[in-house]
């Protein structure tokens, strides 16, 4: 698998693609904005110049603490674009959360919304603010006006950083789980050939961007395919059931990615009512175990069994039950290509017998080279 940089995958998928729509994005369930591969493209080059001329250079960290919308993505490839590093947050942290992750990532610009700049300000008096209504319909936003859509190439290498994803882990504070340019190309091209997303799909995106689940394996697999991101903008299951359930016109859904919480909702909601899904072909499941209860479930009611998958914020996914042939309920399935994968005793890190309790350890070109500013803790995960 030959490496370029995150950044150029996208632009050539861009270009490729560029009639076609690349994001609805749809709020309360109804289309705001509607926008092509290429115009996408030129936004994303907008975003970059404003970068530019804020005096982001590459490896500098921006945060991206604004709600999901059409403006996070853009933002998000934008920074790809020139070597900068984004770090995505929960717009729900709290103070104490959010004092500590601004001063961990040392940023030079965060992203954030009109309610949050007197919060921010009061945290962080020094660090830049690009305050953006997330609100407004997003040709309404005037922050990208006046902005050539045209770039000067920057050089990004395949082991630049990328991405900060925040994990909160199991003990001590939040850790920053480094993504690189490699890192995100692999896990995104596995997911391409494993689950076979092309340019023919249509996807119901209803996960938060802030997290790898929303962010990597959803929105880049998508996009770097050519395929149409139907991008909802909270999650609602009156809202979902509408769009999932709709047969004819340009916006037929293909796949949805959910965790167990989400299916649940939305089972609820149709109350055991089947529903015509038949033009669905793919439905996901991951960040948290499903039980085998509630995979018979999912299959009875929306008519095919679900895709499970296991993965983490420091290693992309990993692993996947197959899209075609036996899946098996409740398990994690099989490693992804050019994953390797023992199963060991956790105190001697001697292999296991088959059938047997331990450790899993992991080793492939998708997972982080370390945690940002944490040697001590990326020593004990190596």
């Amino acid at each position: 698998m030959s490496v370029e940089s995150f950044s150029d995958d996208f632009t050539e998928s861009f270009l490729t693609y560029k009639d076609k729509p690349a994001i609805t994005f749809l709020r309360d369930g109804r289309v705001e904005t509607e926008i092509s591969y290429l115009e996408l493209n030129q936004d994303i080059n907008r975003m970059a110049n404003l970068f530019l001329a804020r005096g982001i250079a590459k490896g500098e960290r921006v945060i991206l603490f604004i709600q999901k919308s059409l403006i996070f993505v853009v933002a998000h490839l934008a920074l790809q674009r020139i070597g900068a590093i984004a770090v995505p947050l929960n717009t729900g942290f709290k103070k104490s959360e959010l004092q500590y992750l601004l001063s961990d990532a040392e940023a030079r610009l965060i992203l954030s919304e009109p309610a949050k700049e007197p919060f921010i300000r009061e945290i962080s008096p020094s660090l830049s603010n690009l305050v953006i209504d997330t609100q407004q319909s997003y040709h309404d936003l005037d922050v990208l006006r006046g902005l050539s859509s045209e770039i000067k190439p920057i050089e990004i290498k395949p082991h630049d950083p990328a991405l900060i994803i925040y994990t909160s882990g199991t003990t001590g504070k939040p850790k920053g789980a480094i993504l690189t340019q490699e890192n995100l190309i692999h896990d995104a091209r596995n997911i391409i050939n494993i689950w076979e997303i092309n340019e023919s799909d249509v996807l119901c995106h209803a996960l938060p961007l802030f997290h790898v689940h929303g962010l990597c394996f959803a929105l880049h697999t998508s996009l770097l395919a050519g395929a149409h991101v139907l991008l909802l903008d909270k999650f609602s299951a009156p809202r979902i059931i509408e769009v999932l359930s709709k047969k004819e016109g340009p916006r037929v859904c293909t796949v949805f990615m959910a965790v167990p919480a989400m299916y649940a909702k939305l089972m609820e909601y149709l109350n055991d009512k089947k529903l015509d899904f038949e033009h669905m072909r793919l439905w996901t499941s991951g960040s948290a175990p499903l039980l085998a209860k509630d995979y018979e479930r999912i299959h009875r009611i929306f008519g095919r069994e679900p895709v499970e998958r296991e993965g983490m914020s420091e290693t992309g996914m990993n692993f996947s039950n197959p899209l075609r042939g036996k899946r098996k309920p409740g398990s994690i399935g099989l490693p992804l290509p050019a994953l390797e994968v023992r199963i060991v005793d956790p105190d001697t890190g001697i292999d296991v017998a088959p059938g047997q309790t331990g450790e899993i350890r992991l080793k492939g070109p998708a997972i982080s080279p370390g945690y940002w500013r944490k040697p001590d803790e990326t020593a004990g995960a190596c």
